[in-house]
């Protein structure tokens, strides 16, 4: 017991001496990687995608609206087909994203999730003609391997089942939404204010996903209630921890701190769901983190 008082203390001390946005980015990491944990254990309850989608939209439209209002901005913002276009992509990124968690295991769907850097990168040079520096290139590049070493077929070890072919691709579009939503938010962010940017896309997902679940809502019981309200908190734990951080420390440095979600997903996929990442997944994952490190760090 003593043991491990003192390791808990020392954890505390770690954390408490690095910076106020590491901090706030290692709470954004754990609630982005909790609500995760949370969209698996739920779905494993029956509770369809679509559903769990529409329940999240819910609390955060409701957070957005009370957000804005206390702000005093405008609403509804001046460019409304941009913001449309940012909530339609991001509530069919989030639909993605969400699959891919209910049907990986957690530290495969957080690794696939973080390869969005590099389609950001891609689509910045091709939408916001930015050039793509050389730390850019290493990192799609390690991110091309690493991801081929993950999926590759051929490298499947005796007893190890492949991932199911649909559940990546799905992973693969949710970051590529994410990035899309990335680009857009960068083109919006000089001209609109961020809680307005943030109001749409709860705003597009609730009904998006309610219509494409059409008769297929089933009735959560108690714990799946209570874990369908927890996707929702440690959503908005992830969002506000992010923005803290952002809005105290170098944007490169902060987001390095947010590729701890990985450690954290595959904690508690070990711990919640017993689930063992692969050789593969862990060789490969490595190289998508190094990418996504070499993006956020290098000095350009």
């Amino acid at each position: 017991m003593a043991g491990r008082f003192h390791h808990v203390t020392l954890g505390m001390t770690i954390f408490l001496k690095i910076s106020p946005g590491a901090r706030f980015m290692l709470l954004s990491a754990l609630g982005f990687a909790l609500m995760a944990a949370c969209v698996k254990a739920v779905s494993l309850r029956g509770i369809p995608v679509l559903e769990i989608v529409a329940a999240r939209a819910l609390v955060s439209l409701a957070i957005s609206y009370i957000d804005v209002k206390r702000r005093g901005v405008y609403l509804w913002g001046q460019h409304k087909r941009l913001l449309i276009a940012r909530g339609v992509v991001g509530a069919l990124a989030l639909m993605c994203v969400y699959f891919a968690v209910s049907t990986l295991p957690l530290a495969e769907a957080a690794l696939l999730q973080f390869t969005y850097p590099a389609f950001t990168a891609l689509l910045a040079l091709i939408w916001l003609k930015e050039r793509v520096q050389l730390a850019t290139a290493v990192c799609i590049a390690l991110s091309l391997v690493g991801l081929g070493l993950m999926v590759s077929p051929g490298l499947s070890l005796p007893g190890q089942a492949q991932l199911p072919a649909i559940s990546v691709i799905a992973a693969l579009l949710g970051a590529f939404g994410s990035a899309v939503a990335y680009v857009l938010v960068r083109r919006l962010g000089p001209h609109e204010d961020s809680s307005v940017i943030i109001f749409y896309f709860p705003l597009i997902a609730l009904p998006v996903s309610v219509l494409l679940l059409g008769e297929d809502f089933v009735m959560p019981d108690p714990v799946a209630l209570g874990l369908l309200l927890l996707v929702g908190i440690f959503t908005q734990v992830g969002q506000v921890g992010l923005t803290k951080a952002m809005a105290v420390e170098a944007a490169g440095k902060a987001t390095a701190y947010s590729y701890v979600q990985v450690i954290f997903s595959a904690l508690l996929g070990l711990v919640w769901f017993a689930e063992v990442p692969t050789l593969w997944t862990l060789l490969g994952g490595a190289l998508i983190m190094a990418g996504a490190l070499v993006n956020a760090l290098w000095k350009r």
